[in-house]
């Protein structure tokens, strides 16, 4: 029981983060929620690898932690982070970074929680409230 909060503790927060929302908690425990969700998705939820092959064709269906990092080989540990930024890697990222639907809710739910956070601290600011 230990080990599944333990890889598992993220979705977790995501319902507390919702519960949170639509009870209106106060926005200190709003951004600790979408942040903890945020860095969840992308650092700790259990993944595939999907970093590309030295063939240029497959992706690395090793285990892995977190949608932006890669499996325990070498070459792979940020390779996903580097297709982010090189522009001619940039139409691998979606094949490699969201392989399977698992690994795409993982990233709305990273996004979710980004939009979350900057929601929390800019709503207040806007409404003055």
């Amino acid at each position: 029981m230990a080990k599944v909060v333990r890889l598992y503790w993220g979705y977790m927060v995501a319902a507390a983060l919702v519960v949170a929302w639509s009870q209106q908690w106060a926005l200190p425990v709003i951004v600790a929620l979408s942040v903890g969700v945020s860095a969840y998705a992308g650092f700790q939820v259990p993944v595939w690898c999907g970093a590309v092959n030295r063939d240029g064709r497959t992706y690395c269906r090793n285990n892995a932690y977190g949608v932006l990092m890669g499996c325990s080989k070498r070459q792979h540990r940020w390779q996903k982070i580097k297709m982010i930024v090189l522009r001619s890697k940039v139409g691998n990222v979606s094949r490699s970074v969201f392989p399977t639907a698992k690994e795409k809710f993982n990233g709305a739910l990273a996004v979710g929680g980004l939009l979350s956070a900057v929601a929390a601290v800019i709503v207040p600011v806007v409404t003055g409230g």
